[in-house]
């Protein structure tokens, strides 16, 4: 195809010019009707321009649409990771769907697969994120503490109660389980106890990046960061090996973001903690290219729709360019990142709660326009409480309305080609790439944890955001502004089932009395051994060892604590 660059100049003059004439128009309109806002600027605070055009594509629309947007399934994956996108496959329907006792949790999710949910995704309780066992927590906490915010599984019994009459080897499991990873552990253990090849196994280990964990979520760190890091590091070694289809690091933005990154910020340092963990898997032996397809990412999904679809498009255009062109990884699926989003639980409000359906929504609605390839959409009371059934039903309905009712799955990323979507998309990677040049200029992102800068960044804008919202200049309905005297709807709040926790209790009780403790202990000092580099082995593979002999989580965090210590994140304050 030839290209008449006279003819192109030519036309982009008297677009100069249409457009010189139309900016006076407008000056003269905002002169009799002021515009509504002293400026206009999306959460990363970028500057927003009243209207975009061609004049605002990088270099002329051909060369910038083959080199920065492309076709959806090619590089640079701008416009999607599959060349069908949705017409072939929607994304996977995956909301958090477990709490309470095992038993709870396993009737939660046959409802929510009975409503057409395609995905499981557990959450993990408080208390496992402790390393803690139920009858531990009883003791040290409070009962009515216990199957809050998460299903608890202290043994391989409670993973066989969860995951009974659940097919496993045909719908894939996420779970949130950061290191030493003992329910993914017991997903395996608990797969090969019913003849199911770990080579069929589908899933992904949901908080297995220590650095965001270390950035952004400081109550539930059990080791040191290094720790935290040869675990995770571990854990893909041995996933990459034996479990090809099971995804075993999701590089997670929405920690970051959730603590107050902007999306500028949480695209660079979730990108940042990808090429970290790319650098150390290749020096341990792994190439780039098996290392780079192992690794998903999780992005936190957000109400200002423009922004939320751009954020997408340009980490897939950014993580595709560095791992071709800084890693020479030679496989396209190398390039590809796939990614989950959940919808932005910190955008709900306590107040006016059912107007968080409608955020929901427009937050899910940016997430798919974005090309995301998982999603979870939070039910509208979880500003108060764990979701209700009749919540979690709505949230996932809203997925059903998007894909069957809206047609925004119909044509392949539909926003392409818009001036302002592409000028933002070109916006966010170039900010993005500053911040992670930044950081590997400290070193990569393990010094830069180390040296606090990412901590710091994201408590400034964090702070930042507040005084916007204190100032009106950022406008929360129902907090800030057209804030309305209205009767509460009644709320459901789920409590676990007494009874099915006391049960819980008991059975982990009996089970310690009940198994061979020369083996338990034999595990666990075996467990320790390895941690401690004194003996060779794969520490995951024997945490699988240590649940098949029914070790419990507590015991097994207990035995890693004693090798690693303790971690205690410092806090920065902006």
């Amino acid at each position: 195809m030839d290209i008449d660059t006279e003819s192109i100049v030519k036309n982009f003059k008297e677009l100069n010019k249409l457009l010189e004439n139309w900016t006076e128009e407008y000056k003269k309109a905002i002169s009799k009707a002021p515009e509504r806002k002293k400026k206009f600027e999306n959460p990363s605070e970028i500057p927003l321009k009243p209207i975009y055009t061609p004049l605002d594509i990088r270099g002329n629309i051909y060369s910038h649409y083959v080199n920065n947007v492309g076709f959806p399934g090619l590089y640079p994956f701008t416009r999607g990771v599959y060349p069908t996108m949705y017409r072939s496959r929607l994304w996977t329907k995956r909301l958090l769907t477990a709490f309470g006792s095992p038993e709870q949790a396993n009737e939660r999710i046959k409802l929510m697969l009975k409503a057409g949910e395609t995905g499981i995704n557990i959450p993990a309780p408080s208390i496992s994120m402790r390393g803690m066992d139920t009858d531990e927590a009883a003791e040290k906490l409070d009962k009515g503490y216990i199957g809050l915010y998460g299903a608890n599984f202290d043994t391989l019994k409670d993973i066989e109660i969860l995951l009974d009459g659940i097919p496993i080897h045909k719908i894939s499991v996420n779970y949130s389980d950061p290191a030493p990873f003992v329910t993914i552990a017991l997903h395996f253990a608990f797969a090969k106890r019913k003849g199911i090849p770990w080579s069929e196994i589908r899933g992904t280990t949901n908080q297995a990046d220590c650095y965001s964990h270390w950035a952004s979520c400081w109550d539930f760190i059990l080791f040191p960061l290094e720790a935290h890091l040869n675990l995770t590091l571990d854990h893909f070694e041995w996933c990459a090996k034996n479990a090809p289809r099971w995804w075993p690091l999701s590089i997670i933005g929405q920690h970051n973001s959730q603590a107050g990154a902007t999306p500028v910020q949480e695209v660079a340092f979730t990108l940042a903690a990808g090429i970290d963990y790319v650098k150390r898997l290749v020096e341990k032996g792994m190439t780039a290219d098996l290392a780079a397809q192992k690794i998903s990412a999780f992005f936190d999904g957000q109400i200002n729709l423009f922004e939320m679809a751009a954020k997408l498009r340009a980490a897939r255009r950014i993580w595709a360019r560095i791992m071709k062109e800084e890693f020479k990884a030679k496989n396209p699926r190398s390039w590809q990142l796939r990614m989950h989003v959940q919808t932005s639980g910190v955008e709900l409000t306590r107040q006016q709660v059912l107007n968080n359906i409608v955020r929901v929504t427009l937050q899910a609605l940016g997430a798919v326009l974005g090309g995301a390839n998982s999603l979870h959409t939070d039910s509208f009371d979880e500003a108060l409480c764990i979701p209700s059934e009749k919540a979690q039903i709505i949230a996932l309905m809203t997925q059903h309305i998007l894909s069957e009712e809206s047609g925004v799955a119909d044509v392949i990323d539909p926003l392409g080609g818009s001036y302002y979507v592409e000028w933002l998309t070109d916006e966010i990677e170039q900010r993005a790439l500053e911040y992670i040049y930044k950081i590997e200029e400290m070193g990569g992102m393990l010094e830069a944890l180390r040296k606090g800068f990412i901590q710091r960044e994201i408590a400034k804008s964090a702070y930042d955001l507040q005084k916007k919202i204190e100032n009106k200049e950022r406008i929360i309905v129902g907090v800030n502004e057209f804030v309305i005297e209205e009767e509460e709807p009644e709320i459901e709040y789920p409590k676990p089932n007494s009874e099915l926790v006391e049960r819980q209790i008991e059975r982990t009780k009996g089970i310690r009395k009940e198994r061979d403790l020369q083996k338990v202990e034999s595990s666990l000092d075996k467990l320790k051994e390895i941690a401690s580099g004194n003996k060779e082995g794969n520490i995951f593979q024997q945490v699988i060892n240590c649940v098949n002999v029914y070790c419990t989580r507590g015991e097994i965090v207990g035995a890693l604590r004693e090798i690693f210590g303790e971690g205690r994140p410092k806090i920065y304050l902006p």
